[in-house]
C-alpha cells in the first residue's frame, strides 16, 4: 500500500514539473516576439500625385481642369502657371501660341490671363478627362462644347462676376479667375468635380538619364515667339524663357521649373482667313525629349488621349515634376524650329 502511495506521489510530482517546465518555455517564447512600442505606426505605402509623381499628403480624388492662358506678350508674366502639373504650348492664330495648362496636384490661387478655346484645346484636356475653363471659343469649338463633348464654363457668360478683369492690363489680355470662382462655377452648371486620373509612368528617384547632353534648348516659333529652355546644373531641372524674359508666376514671383520638356512634330492646317488651324493630334510623328540635361531623340503617340514619347515601341517614363510639351508643325518641322547648344560639343545643333 506504502508502494502504490509512494508511486502516486512521484507520478503528481513529475506532472507539476512538466507543467512548470512547459509555462517557463511558453513564457520564453512571448519573450522573444518583439513588442509594438507606444506610438509605433506601421509604415504607409507612398501617395503620389498622377501627373507629377511627387510624393502626396493624401489621396487626391478630383478631376484635372484645364485653363486655356493667353501667351501674348502683352499678357505675360502669367499667374497660377508655376503650379500646374502639365502645361502644353500650342500655336493659335498666325504666329502666336496659346497655352493649355492642366492643374490637379495644386491649385493657384487665381489663373490667367484666360483666352478663348479652339478644338484642339479640348482635345488636349479631354486626354485626361478634365473640365475646360475658357474665355471665348471659336466657331468650331462653340459646336462642340455646346454639343457636349466636354464639361466647361466659359467668361463669356461671367465676365465680372466668376471673372474678373484686371485693370493693369487691356483686353483680351486682363480676364482672370480664382480657382475658388473656378470650383463654385463648375459645381453650380452641376459637374462632377471627383474622379480619378490615370497616372504618367516615371522613373524611380536617381534614375540615370541616356542621351545627349545639353546646356539648352530653343524652339523658334516663326521670329514671333523663341522659348528657351535651360538646365540648372545642380537640379537638373529647366527654367524658360521667352527671349530673354524668364517664366515666372506673376503672383508669387516664383519661375517655373520644368522637369520634363517633350516637342513634338504634328501637322497643322491653316483653315480661314484669321489664321485658325486644325492640328492633328493623333498621328503619331518624330519627338525630342529633354530630361534631367539629357536630350533623346524619340517618337510620339496618342494613348487614350494623351500624347506621350515613346522608343523602341515603349512609352519612355516622365521624371516628377512639372511637364511642358511644346507642339510645332511639321513645316517646317523640328529640323529647323529647334535647335541646342551640345555641352559635350560645345557647339549649336539642330534636330538633323
Amino acid at each position: 500500500m506504502k508502494k502504490i502511495i509512494l508511486l502516486l506521489f512521484l507520478l503528481s510530482a513529475t506532472v507539476v514539473l512538466l507543467v512548470g517546465c512547459g509555462g517557463d518555455e511558453e513564457l520564453e517564447a512571448h519573450d522573444n516576439v518583439p513588442m509594438k512600442e507606444e506610438g509605433d505606426v506601421e509604415e504607409a505605402s507612398t501617395i503620389t500625385y498622377p501627373l507629377t509623381g511627387e510624393v502626396a499628403k493624401e489621396q487626391v480624388n478630383r478631376r484635372v481642369i484645364g485653363v486655356t492662358i493667353n501667351n501674348h506678350p502683352e499678357a505675360r508674366p502669367h499667374s497660377g502657371i508655376q503650379a500646374a502639373d502639365l502645361v502644353y504650348e500650342v500655336l493659335s492664330e498666325g504666329e502666336v501660341t496659346r497655352l493649355v495648362a492642366l492643374f490637379h496636384s495644386e491649385y493657384p490661387e487665381r489663373v490667367g490671363s484666360v483666352r478663348s478655346s479652339r478644338p484642339y484645346h479640348i482635345e488636349l484636356v479631354q486626354g485626361y478627362g478634365g473640365l475646360l475653363v475658357t474665355h471665348g471659343w471659336s466657331p468650331e469649338a462653340e459646336q462642340l462644347l455646346k454639343a457636349g463633348r466636354a464639361d466647361y464654363l466659359n467668361g463669356l457668360f461671367h465676365d465680372g462676376t466668376l471673372f474678373q478683369r484686371s485693370p493693369d492690363r487691356k483686353a483680351p489680355h486682363n480676364s482672370y479667375i480664382t480657382f475658388a470662382n473656378i470650383q463654385k462655377g463648375l459645381t453650380d452648371k452641376g459637374y462632377t468635380l471627383e474622379g480619378d486620373v490615370a497616372p504618367f509612368r516615371f522613373y524611380e528617384e536617381g534614375a540615370e538619364m541616356e542621351g545627349l547632353a545639353i546646356d539648352e534648348l530653343t524652339i523658334n516659333y516663326f521670329d514671333r515667339n523663341r522659348v528657351t529652355y535651360r538646365i540648372q546644373s545642380e537640379s537638373g531641372e529647366m527654367t524658360r524663357y521667352n527671349e530673354e524674359l524668364q517664366t515666372i508666376d506673376l503672383d508669387t514671383r516664383k519661375p517655373v521649373e520644368v522637369s520634363n520638356l517633350f516637342v513634338v512634330e504634328t501637322d497643322h492646317r491653316v483653315l480661314d482667313d484669321q489664321g485658325r488651324r486644325e492640328i492633328n493630334l493623333t498621328s503619331g510623328g518624330r519627338g525630342l525629349l529633354l530630361q534631367g540635361g539629357r536630350l533623346q531623340f524619340v517618337e510620339w503617340r496618342n494613348e487614350n488621349g494623351r500624347i506621350l514619347p515613346v522608343q523602341n515601341g515603349e512609352i519612355v517614363p516622365f521624371l516628377s515634376g512639372q511637364t511642358w510639351i511644346n507642339i510645332v508643325p511639321t513645316s517646317p518641322g523640328l529640323d529647323k524650329m529647334v535647335e541646342w547648344n551640345n555641352d559635350e560639343k560645345g557647339v549649336t545643333d539642330d534636330a538633323n
